[in-house]
Formats: structure tokens, C-alpha cells, sequence
């Protein structure tokens, strides 16, 4: 999928217009095309495969899972499954690690991982370097997490929220634009603080 940049006022009419679609509103046109086409965050290196979004969750969060995997399809993305395939017990790191994985590699834009609170996911999959994931449970969260600390990676909390939130924080998390400007210097002191730890400081 070819990426493309949005101006100040696409990205306003392709938020209002996924805001209407998420509402059963009548509109013109579908928006699959420009949400793939979403700029992915200035600071990514590599560059991440524009519109993919990478979606794991444990046996705890497989309904919800498979809830947002249509959500998303149906959005224009192109989801990579990272499982959990059914409801048999599985550990939460595992799959939080596949989609941080995926993330941090460039080999997916964006990644949502869901367990029982999103907690323990959001711990695992922070310990993958160049990946910055947050747990959101509500809008605000979900726009702050973009906004402010560029998170690659969303968490999410199935026994916390139902379907109906869930879809609407995971939208408005991949439709929501990192600000830049001064939050660019905490990011980098997030990052700084992740190499020091690295093995041989790489």
C-alpha cells in the first residue's frame, strides 16, 4: 500500500467522516482509502507498511479480538492476526511480543493487543525496543497516547470494556495524528532511556 501524506484539513474531513460512519450516518463517500493512507509517526524508523495493524490478544481477549479484526477490515486496514485463535489458555507476553515485534520491525504500521485488562500486554510488549505501548480505556486516553507520546502499540482491556468503546478508542487511536513539537524531545528521552539498556548499548 503506497503511503501518502495528509493535510491539516484532510485529516479533519477523514476523522469526521469515519465519526459519521461509526455513527450509521449517511455519507457520500467511504473513507477506507484515506484511513489507510494515514501518515505513519514522523519519529518510526524503519519506515512501517502504511495501513497494516498488527492484532493479537490472549484467550481472554480473542472475542474481542475477532470483533475488532472486522472493524479494522471493514475500516480499510490491513490486519496481520498475531492469534490467540481460540479461547484455550494462552500467556498474554506471547502475543503481546508478536505484535510489538511486528511494530518495532516496520513490518506493521501500528499494533492493538488485547488481554483481560491490558496491563500485563502493555508491560510485555514495552520491553520490545522502539515500541511504545499504552493502555487506553476511554477517548481522551486514546487521543493523548497519539498526541502526546506517539504509541505505536494500543492495549486494551476486554474485561474493562465492551465492543462498542473498544471500536471507538481503537479508531480514534489510529486516526489520531502524534502533535510533534515539543513532546519530540520526551520521546527522545524515552528512547535514550531504552538504549542505555540495550546489550552493548546498541
Amino acid at each position: 500500500m503506497a503511503a501518502s501524506t495528509l493535510s491539516e484539513a484532510d485529516l479533519r474531513d477523514l476523522v469526521e467522516k469515519v465519526v459519521r460512519r461509526t455513527l450509521g450516518e449517511p455519507q457520500a463517500d467511504q473513507p477506507t482509502a484515506a484511513v489507510a493512507a494515514v501518515a505513519a509517526p514522523a519519529a518510526s524508523t524503519p519506515a512501517p507498511s502504511q495501513g497494516v495493524v498488527a492484532l493479537g490478544a490472549d484467550h481472554g481477549g480473542f472475542a474481542l479480538k475477532e470483533n475488532l479484526k472486522a472493524y479494522l477490515t471493514e475500516l480499510g486496514y490491513s490486519v496481520r492476526d498475531c492469534g490467540t485463535h481460540s479461547t484455550e489458555a494462552v500467556d498474554y507476553p506471547d502475543l503481546a511480543y508478536a505484535v510489538a515485534r511486528l511494530v518495532a520491525s516496520g513490518e506493521a504500521w501500528r499494533g492493538i493487543v488485547v488481554d483481560g485488562a491490558g496491563i500485563g500486554s502493555s508491560m510485555a510488549a514495552n520491553k520490545v525496543p522502539g515500541a511504545r505501548a499504552a493502555l487506553c480505556y476511554d477517548y481522551s486516553s486514546a487521543v493523548n497516547s497519539r498526541e502526546h507520546n506517539d504509541a505505536n502499540v494500543l492495549t486494551l482491556g476486554a474485561g474493562l470494556i465492551g465492543p462498542a468503546l473498544a471500536r471507538t478508542i481503537a479508531q480514534t487511536w489510529l486516526t489520531t495524528a502524534y502533535a510533534g513539537g515539543r513532546h519530540q524531545r520526551r520521546i527522545d528521552k524515552i528512547t535514550e532511556i531504552e538504549r542505555r539498556f540495550l546489550k552493548n548499548g546498541a
